[in-house]
């Protein structure tokens, strides 16, 4: 039986599990679908049995009975590496041999051992640097995502109190120029970036075995209905199922 496992980092969240099965959805990250060997796997509906990458903002259905999915954010290094290779297609298949190589503690610095055969299999650069957003140009805007990032290694920092007009002065940026400097950055809206990463304190707060109901309350959503909720919306499948996949059921 697959052990269910999960690791977050700065832009990218890494799942190794089975009984993937979610109703059409679409999110902010890039997602790579690396199906078992002889696993069952569709994807739209169609059978694959091959690495697979789906485009930022994309609708799809996933069905897998074992294997890896990762969540990448689209302006990291690695983002730009797996949009180059989608060479404009919404949806492509790769050949690339399955890998089962697990650590039970993985660190930051790990996470190149860890991602060595999707490198090597995508043909990528096996290079740490690839998570990070050195894409990001203007320091105001990474300064942000460095702070939101705490999250990630602690307590959740509540970005939900975190309005656009705050995070402008602290930046000494008016409220609309704040606003069009992140979007043109991160290709995406601030609200909606902001959803997305409450999303993912919340999954990290689910792993760290918390309940869904403490899970939201860290994450700052209202209650556990309203992250279900949103948590179905970007990844198709409820807050139970997520959880099992975490391998934490309360």
């Amino acid at each position: 039986m697959i052990k269910p496992t999960v690791w977050i980092q700065t832009g990218i969240v890494i799942i190794y599990g089975a009984s993937f099965d979610t109703v059409p959805h679409n999110h902010h990250a890039i997602q790579v679908i690396w199906p078992k060997r002889n696993s069952l796997c569709k994807l739209n509906g169609n059978d694959i049995a091959e690495l697979a990458i789906i485009d930022s903002k994309i609708e799809h259905q996933l069905q897998m009975s074992a294997g890896w999915i990762l969540l990448v954010e689209p302006k990291s290094n690695l983002g730009q590496e797996l949009s180059n290779k989608l060479a404009g297609q919404s949806l492509k298949t790769f050949s690339s041999p399955f890998s089962t190589t697990i650590k039970t503690a993985i660190q930051a610095e790990d996470l190149t051992v860890l991602l060595t055969p999707l490198f090597s299999g995508l043909k990528l650069t096996n290079q740490l640097s690839l998570i990070n957003y050195s894409t990001i140009v203007d320091k105001r805007i990474q300064q942000l995502l460095t702070k939101l990032d705490q999250c990630l290694h602690g307590d959740c920092i509540k970005p939900s109190n975190w309005r656009a007009s705050e995070v402008a002065k602290q930046l000494a940026l008016s409220e609309s120029r704040f606003l069009h400097l992140f979007s043109e950055e991160l290709g995406i809206a601030w609200r909606p970036y902001l959803l997305w990463r409450r999303m993912m304190c919340a999954i990290q707060a689910m792993v760290n075995n918390n309940s869904a109901t403490d899970a939201a309350h860290l994450a700052g959503f209202s209650d556990s209905a309203h992250l279900s909720r949103t948590f179905k919306n970007a990844f198709g499948m409820t807050i139970r199922q997520a959880r099992t996949l975490f391998g934490k059921i309360s």
